[in-house]
């Protein structure tokens, strides 16, 4: 941080600043003008605006424009598959200057060291990661992660200067029936930041889970119910991950009026994603597309974020605010060719300069040897709960076949797009392991098996053949978790991902292009999804409607019951 002689004498033209932006215009994201001068900067703070400046290092952006760096307001970054250090090196350049981040994955399998871990990283990345606090680690009571966290966890793990508040309270219901241990959290962070969790909640339900103290939501997958959530004086966060894609639905809602009130989030997004489309400068483009005004999408893309959170040094370009500045060829297209994080160029020479921390989480994976006869699913009755898939979202449906029992067994029809899913508990706790039928892959043969398995993350695998199925699933333990596709009893991809199970210590180039080999291995067994792995993970999300699986059975979570 400069000293406050320096930012004046900056400031005032008094001595040259330490980096020059020259010839380019400024988006106000108040005024919507766009602003002709310079750009001063002052270490890792803005001084100048609107006026001409001489400098230590004078860029030249005539014809460009400025805007404020963006700011993903709700994460996952372990949903990247990569470490803290090379999302960081993956994101920014595209213009994400700040990402408000949630380690509830890492958490559930390694408890607060996880947190710790986050902490660490978040102190000697280039972008600014905050790391909110996990809340409901495990999600329910109704699958076994590897760790609980309580309100005793959490405590002295407050007040890290990098944490803004509580993460994302799924247990809705623990909140509406005034579960002691939820209850315990929402008081440790009563009247600071905590974020919401609450798909489908509405009317005096939704009264009520806001009156504890929850202000930001990014559940909302219909515009009316962003309507509502905004009217009850919520900020809902718009958002489009690798599977969660409720941008296009919610882009009506978005204007300049309610802007302020509206923020960006991607929650869970992969280097397929990221490297094909983009991060949150492909949200910006699509935005800007279906016709929202850009200045509504600038503002949903950094002040509103700022604003939502507490982070009042960012969010525009202007003097006192930190220095975090994309710079633009044209606002529609919104292809960063220069990002700077708090007066820090995102350029390879400074990546290179972080200090990397060792990981954390290795040999993970305590799952038991699985035979094929681990996923038989006995029954009595054809009657049938399947899980059906909506692709481009986490919400499922509860559906319900009639599946002949052939020797005591329901086994897979990929004729009808019924194919066996199955949850294997794997952090050595009781070796549990739960079938059922989901539809909605197109797998035709074969099997597929992760241990991004949310938010416990067991094993879970899907196939049409048992034997793959056990194959895959084994070859999880061996390589300390990640992806893999097997088919005929070989295994035809895969994507380790050893650091608690959850992610790659390879470069994120290399995991993309191992995520490219495994998409084109699961379409060669039939899989019609664009996005089968995290597609997988999220079946086994126990607070996320309709139906869903953990390795204790079948959950229906509007009953939030496990089915008998």
């Amino acid at each position: 941080m400069p000293d406050l002689s320096s930012l004046i004498d900056q400031g005032r033209g008094a001595e040259p600043a330490d980096i020059v932006l020259k010839g380019g215009k400024v988006l106000c994201l108040v005024t919507g003008e766009l602003l002709d001068g310079d750009v001063a900067i002052c270490g890792d703070m803005i001084v100048g605006t609107c006026a001409e400046y001489e400098g230590k290092q004078v860029i030249d952006v005539t014809g460009q424009i400025m805007v404020p760096g963006f700011i993903d307001t709700h994460l996952h970054i372990e949903s990247s598959m990569i470490t803290p250090f090379e999302f960081d090196r993956c994101v920014l350049p595209r213009g994400v200057t700040t990402a408000i981040c949630d380690p509830h994955e890492i958490a559930n399998v390694i408890g607060p060291d996880g947190i710790r871990y986050f902490q660490q990283a978040a102190t000697r990345t280039l972008m600014d990661i905050r790391v909110q606090l996990s809340s409901c680690v495990p999600s329910t009571d109704m699958e076994t992660s590897g760790a609980t966290i309580t309100a005793d966890d959490l405590r002295p793990l407050m007040n890290h200067p990098q944490g803004i508040g509580l993460a994302e309270f799924m247990n809705y219901p623990g909140v509406l029936f005034k579960d002691p241990a939820a209850l315990a959290k929402l008081e440790l962070f009563r009247g600071g930041h905590i974020d919401g969790h609450c798909p489908q909640l509405s009317g005096r339900d939704l009264n009520s889970y806001i009156s504890a103290g929850i202000r930001t939501e990014h559940e909302a997958t219909t515009a009316e119910e962003a309507r509502e959530k905004l009217r009850k004086g919520m900020r809902v966060l718009i958002r489009e991950g690798s599977v969660s894609k409720d941008l296009h639905a919610l882009a009506e809602v978005l204007t300049e009026t309610t802007a302020p009130y509206m923020c960006l989030c991607t929650d869970d997004r992969n280097p397929l994603d990221i490297a094909e489309h983009g991060h949150l400068d492909y949200m910006i483009r699509e935005l800007i597309r279906l016709g929202v005004p850009p200045l509504a999408v600038y503002r949903a893309a950094s002040l509103s974020g700022a604003e939502a959170f507490g982070l009042k040094d960012r969010g525009q370009i202007a003097p006192g605010k930190r220095a975090d500045i994309v710079v633009l060829d044209s606002l529609e297209e919104c292809r960063a060719s220069r990002v700077f994080c708090a007066g820090i160029e995102a350029i390879p020479d400074n990546f290179a300069q972080r200090e990397i921390i060792a990981p954390v989480g290795r040999a993970s994976v305590l799952a038991p040897e699985v035979t094929p006869e681990s996923f038989r699913s006995p029954a009595n009755t054809p009657d049938t709960h399947v899980i059906g898939i909506l692709e481009g979202k986490i919400i499922t449906e509860h559906q319900h076949e009639e599946i002949a029992i052939e020797d005591g067994d329901k086994r897979p029809d990929p004729k009808r797009d019924l194919i066996r899913i199955a949850v294997v508990e794997r952090h050595g706790k009781n070796g549990n392991i739960a079938t059922g039928f989901v539809r909605g892959f197109g797998l035709q043969r074969g099997a597929i098996a992760s241990t991004v398995c949310h938010d416990h993350h067991n094993i879970a695998v899907v196939g049409v053949d048992y034997a793959d199925m056990a194959l895959a699933a084994n070859r999880l333990s061996e390589i300390e978790g990640g992806f893999v596709v097997t088919d005929a009893g070989k295994v035809l991809a895969e994507c380790p991902l050893p650091l608690a199970g959850l992610m790659s210590l390879d470069p994120f180039e290399t995991v993309y292009a191992q995520l490219t080999d495994l998409r084109a291995a699961a379409k060669s067994l039939g899989v019609t999804l664009e996005e089968p792995f995290l597609q997988l993970a999220f079946l086994a999300l126990p607070v996320i409607p309709a139906l869903k699986i953990t390795d204790r059975g079948l959950v229906d979570v509007e009953r939030f019951e496990i089915i008998p």
